[in-house]
């Protein structure tokens, strides 16, 4: 897999963008989910001022069993500014992060049977909501649910699907198939 780096390379902004580009700690992905965010791509771009790295091409965040793919990954984290007079000079270095913005074939896995596709996804990590946006379909197992809109909560695991037409007859409204479960019959003497 190849991986760029678009910055200019001298010592502070290659080391800010070892930092950015690294595994980064945050709140749950997923429900079960905890630990380093570890994201890879075709294509990184860092920039360090504004704390921001963008993965391009087959993006794919991974932490626990939770997953979100895209084309474009950005990950945004907080800036931190150094007190004037201290060693960093008033420069400002990165934090916490603070969201996941997905564009462009986006998936998000919470397990091997979950999963949800739109065009758009937010993952906000102090709402610990992923946002997804556009044409929704949401699987689980045979189960689909289709929106225009579904937010999910990483830590609960419940999710809210909406659409984009209210009333009996309005187009976009959200719609759900749902397979009963097979209930195993005893075998006949």
């Amino acid at each position: 897999m190849k991986s760029f780096l678009s910055v200019s390379v001298f010592a502070p902004a290659a080391l800010g963008a070892v930092l950015l580009a690294g595994p980064v700690m945050a709140k749950g992905l997923g429900p079960s989910s905890d630990g380093p965010i570890d994201i890879t791509a075709d294509e990184l771009e860092v920039q360090n001022k504004t704390c921001i790295s963008t993965w391009r091409g087959k993006a794919e965040a991974l932490q626990g069993d939770a997953r979100l793919r895209a084309d474009v990954l950005k990950a945004i984290l907080a800036v931190k500014t150094a007190a004037p007079g201290t060693s960093a000079g008033g420069t400002s270095a990165c934090g916490e992060m603070m969201r996941m913005e997905a564009t462009g074939n986006v998936y998000y896995v919470t397990s091997k049977n979950q999963r949800v596709r739109g065009d758009v996804g937010v993952y906000d990590v102090q709402a610990e909501t992923v946002t997804l946006t556009g044409d929704v379909v949401a699987v689980q197992n045979e189960n689909v649910l289709r929106g225009s809109r579904m937010v999910f909560n990483t830590n609960t695991g419940e999710g809210r699907m909406v659409g984009g037409g209210t009333g009996v007859n309005a187009k976009n409204r959200p719609r759900g198939v749902f397979y009963p479960s097979k209930k195993s019959e005893s075998p006949k003497k």
